[in-house]
């Protein structure tokens, strides 16, 4: 009977271990699944640095240690990878450097075409030394959601509540917790975060500074107020702060209410829907069905986090224009930008797929027919596709490749390009 339990004992032992490795296990994303958001290994950093043409940057990430001292880590965006900012669509070139960013990132689908610096795969779990920490240079480093703090917080059904105000000279700071929207949470831990003169404050229509807030009273001009719990909306940034305080998050705007956040939210919706009618919508495509003397009829799914006139655009029977893109969303085939060399054709269908669609994706398939269909156009492939309701118009140079691009330097610049620190 002892051995008996000895024998059960270890079994559970190794099946632990087995749940364990299961759940630590590396993630690659794979060709034509989008990968499940709980595979993803999130962190937060400060947005340093961005080449938007290739949709890649550097964020220098949050540890546990002194973060000026933590190096820039390069980051790309998967092709069907959402930027969020303000609420609300975006694209890297909206986001100002310095905003801090939540990151939902994996291993780089294939390192071989990867256009920033391949890790090791435990590299999250190793210690930077030099007061750094562990996890600021994760091997995760393509990133499928990439959010500022009020798209992460809506998104979560969060909200900071402001507890206490200290200010001299237009500037000071502010204790506040992140807490749920609905019933806030009395463990929530305290943040102290920098304010200055150059903080916007949201209010309904207006653009407050913070020297109105104190003119109007609602703020002193010098000490300490209690803000009472207030329920707002935070912009964070991080600035080099003095007295040896190395973490120190500075908040670069307050929504206080809900009214001027969804102003913002309007107003980034809308620079984002004008982008993407210029540059067409990202997609991979799923089937192609040949026919004669280059037709075909190809079944593609667009990609998702968009917003919904964008989608409402596709519609059957409509004419459209289809073209191939790198894994960057970079465009090919074509010396004169998008529409030199796409195939032309029309909407044979537009196709809600079943079930809640997973993050990247629209849940929305399209059947396009084309009668001259171009080399990049194969099952597993990325392309952008532009309804003929939207603009046709020429890209900037470094947006397109001109002839395909063969070598995978030309394709994108290699990881030589990033700084050694």
């Amino acid at each position: 009977m002892k051995y008996f339990f000895l024998l059960l004992g270890s079994s559970f032992f190794v099946l632990s271990l087995c749940a364990a490795s299961a759940e630590d296990a590396p993630f690659r994303p794979e060709t034509g699944k989008f990968p499940p958001l709980d595979k993803a290994h999130s962190y937060r950093g400060e947005l340093v640095f961005v080449d938007h043409a290739t949709r890649r940057g550097s964020i220098r990430v949050q540890g546990s240690g002194m973060f000026f001292r933590n190096d820039p880590h390069p980051f790309a965006m998967l092709p069907y990878g959402i930027v969020r900012y303000h609420g609300a669509p975006a694209d890297l070139r909206d986001i100002p450097l310095g905003t801090v960013l939540h990151v939902r990132a994996y291993l780089p689908p294939d390192p071989k075409t990867s256009s920033v610096p391949v890790l090791p795969v435990n590299n999250k779990t190793l210690d930077a030394n030099h007061n750094r920490g562990a996890g600021i240079l994760p091997a995760e480093n393509h990133i499928l959601l990439l959010e500022d703090e009020p798209s992460h917080c809506q998104r979560e059904g969060l909200v900071w509540k402001l507890k206490d105000l200290d200010i001299k000279n237009n500037e000071g700071m502010i204790i506040a917790s992140r807490e749920p929207k609905q019933g806030g949470d009395s463990k929530a831990a305290e943040e102290k975060l920098t304010f200055d003169a150059a903080t916007r404050v949201w209010r309904g229509k207006e653009l407050l500074g913070i020297e109105e807030l104190i003119a109007e009273g609602t703020w002193p001009a010098e000490g300490k107020k209690s803000l009472g719990g207030q329920s707002v909306q935070l912009g964070i940034t991080w600035k080099p702060t003095p007295d040896g305080i190395f973490t120190r998050f500075h908040i670069s705007d307050i929504w206080l209410d809900d009214a001027a956040m969804q102003r913002s939210a309007h107003h980034q919706t809308e620079t984002h829907k004008a982008f993407i009618r210029s540059r067409w919508m990202p997609a991979w495509i799923d089937a192609v069905e040949y026919g004669k003397f280059g037709r075909a009829t190809v079944t593609a799914t667009l990609f998702g986090g968009m917003d919904a006139a964008l989608y409402a655009d596709f519609t059957k029977g409509s004419a459209a224009m289809m073209n191939a893109v790198e894994s960057t969303l970079k465009h090919t085939h074509g010396a004169y930008g998008p529409g030199h060399m796409a195939s032309r054709g029309t909407i044979l269908d537009v196709i809600k797929t079943p079930g809640e669609a997973p993050l990247g994706s629209s849940g929305m398939q399209i059947r396009f027919e084309t009668d001259l269909i171009i080399e990049g156009i194969r099952p597993g492939r990325t392309v952008r596709v532009r309804p003929g309701s939207w603009p046709l118009v020429n890209v900037p140079r470094e947006e397109y490749l001109s002839d395909g691009a063969s070598s995978i330097d030309d394709r994108f610049p290699s990881p030589s390009i990033f700084t050694k620190y």
